[in-house]
């Protein structure tokens, strides 16, 4: 059973995000002043467009409405996505990071950055980038030896797709 109103909003919003084809990623309920806010983080592994976000908006408005799970008083519900550098927790957001580049804290104490190739059930296929001139290598990473993953942002990076031919090789 819950003890936490967190967790009971978990319980009870975690079905009615995924009837809208996403997955409920986060929960958190803070106090601002006499105000409170209920932040709920979803996405999926198409990501979650603003039409997604403003369905999903409504649908948890109305489910909150009809139960008292905030209680008495007032407060604001945001929806959104985990953001750019989102941190990789679970096996979903490191197939979802697919191609992506990412900083590993490994287990070990060592710290490394890498794009992520492919994920598996036991780990990921990385590409770490050469330096000084060097190509680049691979490296096969076992989940059990990552502490912690996060997406990096990238500016200047093209996509597959708007890449030719020479430029892939």
């Amino acid at each position: 059973m819950s003890t936490t109103q967190s967790e009971r909003l978990r319980e009870l919003l975690e079905p009615l995000v995924g009837s809208q084809g996403l997955d409920l990623e986060g929960i958190e309920v803070e106090s601002v002043g006499r105000k409170r806010v209920l932040r709920v983080v979803v996405d999926s592994d198409e990501g979650a467009d603003l039409d997604a976000i403003a369905d999903v908006s409504r649908a948890l408005s109305a489910k909150l409405d009809e139960t008292d799970a905030m209680g008495e008083g007032e407060y604001t519900l945001e929806v959104g996505t985990p953001g750019a550098e989102r941190a990789l927790t679970e096996h979903r957001h490191y197939v979802r990071a697919v191609d992506r580049l990412v900083r590993f804290q490994l287990t070990e104490g060592e710290e490394l950055v890498a794009r992520i190739l492919t994920v598996d059930d036991a780990g990921l296929d990385l590409e770490v980038p050469g330096v000084k001139g060097r190509k680049a290598t691979t490296r096969r990473l076992a989940f059990e030896d990552i502490a912690k993953a996060r997406v990096q942002v990238e500016f200047n990076r093209k996509d597959k797709k708007d890449m030719t031919e020479e430029e892939e090789a």
